[in-house]
């Protein structure tokens, strides 16, 4: 299994960035995947989920209305799309399962800063 983010970077707030995860080794599309991050000095927080169809999407409080997840089965890659950043959202953000999945090994995740 291999998962492996791309597209952070450092933004000035109210910025936008698109994050990608292509996934390998597993069947991608029987999954719901999630997007996860780990600020600094803190825990690793869930961020948003989406069902195998992408006929459903949840997300944290923290993100709603700000972020939206989706998903291309086809080519086993789920995106994270983040609208109106703020310094609150620095972090690294990873992807996986989703938590009622089994997590399968974490990739390296990718660095979003945001800082003016």
């Amino acid at each position: 299994v291999q998962l492996v983010e791309s597209g952070g970077g450092f933004m000035q707030p109210g910025g936008s960035l698109r994050l990608s995860c292509a996934a390998s080794g597993f069947a991608f599309n029987r999954y719901a995947m999630s997007w996860y991050r780990r600020a600094p000095g803190k825990e690793r927080e869930w961020v948003a989920t989406i069902r195998v169809t992408s006929s459903r999407t949840n997300y944290a409080d923290s993100v709603k209305g700000r972020f939206t997840i989706s998903r291309d089965n086809a080519k086993s890659t789920v995106f994270l799309q983040m609208n109106s950043l703020g310094p609150e959202d620095t972090a690294v953000y990873y992807c996986n399962k989703a938590p009622w999945e089994g997590y399968s090994s974490w990739g390296q995740g990718t660095q979003v800063t945001v800082s003016s």
